[in-house]
């Protein structure tokens, strides 16, 4: 097991969580012809320990690296996107040594992911043990260690969602917290990173574990599509029932969520109507209201939730259910 010497940092402002490091982000070399600095590797060991200084080192001959990756890899600031990265993180009141480390580790576990997807493929056919080893990356769970207590939330309430981008944003509009609307969450999400989305979304993973194991009161989970693979009903509500194990002032609340023909979110109640707030105290609750929505009002003419209606009805044919 890699030993690692993770410490903590203090934002320069009162918007994140107070934590403190004693380190810089340490650039890797970008090319053969580029020797790395000794104070570099000396921060980039006492960030993320000494394994991580003889990945940089080799990463320039490893397989499995993607080419774009590894040049990111091995020169952090020529990425288009630091400088809105840096100017984003010192918006959310990061200081300058979080925001470098921060941005190492997460380039160089796009770099590393190439490997640990092709290794997820060819030794695992079932897809959590795959979707566990993806998430195994190192630099992933280094970042964790750096910023999350960034995953902290403000409001009483976390939020997870499923079934398009606009149901986090209804949730948080309801004044729920989903992962994309915490202090580190918010800046990732507007950015890019690479374009290779299977280098990245186990990042997200990594971040939603963490995310949900911070959760101290109810948490409210917005559901529009079911999918029983998903991240958030494979991971994400598991790792919950660990939390309420612990913590009973954690419990679930579900929200079956229905786009109207105009785009407007609403939830379906008991009667099958659309209300501006529908909470159910069960996950089974909540998906046969959904489905019973969806099978006997839908229309079929509401664009707007048929990829819903689709989905509903494979899942329910794959199943054998009458439809």
């Amino acid at each position: 097991m890699r030993e690692t010497a993770t410490h903590s940092v203090a934002p320069t402002s009162g918007a994140a969580p107070a934590r403190r490091t004693a380190q810089r982000r340490a650039s890797a070399p970008a090319a053969p012809a580029r020797a790395p600095r000794p104070g570099e590797l000396a921060d980039l060991q006492r960030t993320v320990g000494n394994a991580a200084v003889t990945r940089r080192l080799q990463r320039q001959a490893a397989d499995g690296v993607r080419e774009q990756a590894r040049r990111d890899a091995a020169d952090p600031a020529g990425h288009g996107e630091w400088g809105s990265f840096r100017e984003d993180m010192a918006r959310a009141g990061f200081s300058a040594d979080v925001t470098e480390v921060a941005w190492q580790l997460v380039l160089g576990g796009i770099a590393e992911q190439g490997r640990l997807n092709d290794e997820a493929m060819a030794r695992y056919t079932e897809r959590q043990a795959q979707r566990d080893h993806r998430a195994s990356n190192s630099w992933y769970q280094e970042l964790v260690k750096v910023v999350g207590d960034y995953l902290e939330i403000d409001t009483p309430t976390l939020a997870l969602w499923s079934g398009g981008r606009e149901v986090s944003d209804y949730a948080l509009a309801k004044g729920h917290t989903p992962l994309e609307a915490t202090a580190f969450g918010g800046v990732v999400d507007r950015l890019t990173l690479t374009p290779d989305w299977m280098l990245k979304t186990p990042m997200w993973n990594v971040l939603s574990k963490a995310f949900v194991s911070r959760a101290r009161g109810p948490v409210h989970i917005f559901l529009r599509a079911y999918d029983p693979d998903s991240v958030l009903i494979a991971q994400e509500v598991p790792q919950l029932r660990v939390v309420m194990a612990l913590d009973p002032a954690v419990r679930l609340v579900w929200h079956p969520v229905y786009a109207a023909a105009d785009g407007r979110l609403m939830e379906v109640t008991r009667g099958l109507d659309l209300a501006a707030d529908a909470p159910c105290s069960t996950r089974d609750e909540c998906v046969r209201i959904l489905y019973d929505y969806l099978r006997l009002v839908h229309d079929p003419a509401n664009t707007r939730s048929a990829r819903a209606h689709a989905e509903m009805s494979a899942r329910l044919a794959a199943n054998g259910n009458p439809q």
